[in-house]
Formats: structure tokens, C-alpha cells, sequence
């Protein structure tokens, strides 16, 4: 729940300790789905299966994935044949990806660090395809320093492939009784973060856990790709779901095929998800 309260410590600090504190329950989660990863070589996670038709080919491409978690979309990309490279501030995540692609015989970098330092960790142009998964962004204060960070990050050529939960939908307020959909958060990125005090999590669990503060950031759309066009790429795909892969509203979703969800009644109501493409325009 959203909540004024302040609770001690940093931002970074409190976000860091909350997915600290999930890594291993989400590995250990069905939802996940570990062990389908490590019983067939060629079990792709969801949201890169949703993706497939537009993704395109990835083989030979030297790929990097920021704010990773446990590498299920990594390992995928992986397995559609890119080098890839994946970068999270959360040592604990990071374990549970490199175990992941251990037990997968994938062959992947994982690197700890924060996305806005992703340039100096993993060095500049180096990256055909920067990727970035959904439920990524609005831990971040700032969207125009991570747009520098991907337009730096790639070769003059190279895209950047995102899904994203859609700001309306971040925007919403908690689930009412009577179905309304009420706008009570942010749509643009706001000064200070909204702040959660949140006990579980978003996937199968009977993890209890004790970090449960978090602090995110909303982004609106215009502000994604204004800040994308100003890092000096080019928009060249963008398209607006009525899905989502999690229950983002608990008890106004149904669920559909492939683990996506959306609103029961009347989803054409509201966005969301969002998948952007852009690619780095070339040097002059």
C-alpha cells in the first residue's frame, strides 16, 4: 500500500534490502519456473515468448540486460543465440541468475552495479541490443539519466528493446470494491518516490519477508521517449497491450493463456503494458 510515511534509510538502501530479501523465494517460486529451465533447453521465459513476434533476431548479437533479477529473461535471450550480459545492483538476485545459467550450461556475464553506472562498469558502445524487462523502470528517480545510459551504452546501430508496465496503469490507485479505476499516483515522474510498505510479493510464495519498504519512480510515456530521442535514438516500434504478466489489480483480473493478465471488466479501459523499440542513430 502507498503510504506518507518515511521510513529510515535511503531510497537505494531500502529498495536494495526488498529484493534482497525475495530473491531466493522468487527462485524457488513456480512461477519462475527454474526447474523448466534446467529440464528443457529450449523453455523460454514469458515475457520473452510474449515478445517473440517482434523481437526479431537476436543470434550473434552481443546483448546486455539491465536490472536482470534472477536471469530468467537473460537466459532466454540467450537461448535465442545472443552473448549476453546482465546487470543488477542486487548481489542476492545475481546469485540466483548465475546458478540459473550454471544449471542451464549458459555461458553469461553477471555483473553487480546500478544502471545509471552500467557505462563505466561495462564500458561504452559495446552492446547491439540493450534490453530492458518489464517492472524495470519505476525504480529509477530518473529517466533521462537512464536513457544517457542506454544511448551510451550501445553501438551506433544498435536497439534498445523494452517492456514496460504502462504509467496509467502505475498510476492507479488501490483496487476498490466497486471496480472503478481510480488515478490517485503519479503519471509523470515525480520529485520524491511514492513510497510501499508491501509484505509480500508478485509471484507463488509462503516466504514471509522482513524488508518491506520500497521507493518508485512513475514515467510517462512522453517522457520515456523524450528522453530516448534525446540520448540520441530514433523510436522505431511502439505498441500498447491489454495485458500484463502479473495481476497488477488483485481481484479484477482474469487470467489469460500464456500467464498474462488483464482487467475483467472492460479491459480496452486501460493500457497495460507497453513494448518500445529505439535504435542509436549513427555517430554525426
Amino acid at each position: 500500500m502507498a503510504t506518507d510515511a518515511v521510513p529510515p534509510g535511503d531510497y537505494r538502501s531500502m529498495n536494495l534490502a526488498n529484493w534482497d530479501d525475495r530473491a531466493a523465494a522468487h527462485a524457488a517460486s513456480p512461477d519462475y519456473a527454474f526447474e523448466r529451465f534446467a529440464a528443457d533447453p529450449g523453455f523460454l521465459s514469458q515475457v520473452v515468448q510474449f515478445d517473440l513476434p517482434r523481437l526479431g533476431e537476436v543470434r550473434g548479437l552481443r546483448g546486455v540486460h539491465l536490472q536482470c533479477h534472477i536471469g530468467t529473461d537473460t537466459l532466454s535471450l540467450s537461448r535465442l543465440g545472443a552473448r549476453m550480459t546482465g546487470l543488477d545492483f542486487s548481489g542476492a538476485s545475481l546469485e540466483q541468475a548465475r546458478r540459473l545459467a550454471a544449471t542451464a550450461g549458459a555461458a553469461i556475464d553477471y555483473v553487480q552495479g546500478d544502471v545509471y553506472d552500467a557505462v563505466e562498469l561495462l564500458g561504452a558502445e559495446e552492446f547491439d541490443l540493450v534490453f530492458t524487462g518489464i517492472g524495470a523502470l519505476c525504480w529509477l528517480p530518473s529517466i533521462t539519466r537512464w536513457a544517457d545510459v542506454v544511448g551510451r551504452l550501445l553501438r551506433p546501430g544498435g536497439r534498445l528493446f523494452l517492456r514496460e508496465g504502462h504509467p496509467m496503469l502505475w498510476a492507479l490507485g488501490e483496487p476498490r470494491p466497486d471496480g472503478v479505476l481510480a488515478v490517485e499516483e503519479p503519471y509523470f515522474e515525480p520529485a520524491e518516490p511514492t513510497l510501499w510498505e508491501e509484505g509480500g510479493t508478485y509471484v507463488q510464495t509462503e516466504v514471509e519477508f522482513t524488508a518491506n519498504w520500497t521507493a518508485s519512480w512513475n514515467h510517462g510515456l512522453g517522457e520515456v521517449m523524450t528522453a530516448l530521442i534525446d540520448s540520441g535514438l530514433t523510436i522505431t516500434a511502439f505498441e500498447e497491450h491489454r495485458s500484463v504478466p502479473w495481476e497488477a489489480i488483485p481481484g479484477q483480473m482474469v487470467r489469460l493463456s500464456g500467464d498474462e493478465w488483464q482487467l475483467a471488466d472492460r479491459p480496452h479501459r486501460l493500457a497495460h503494458s507497453y513494448t518500445l523499440q529505439a535504435e542509436r542513430r549513427g555517430n554525426g
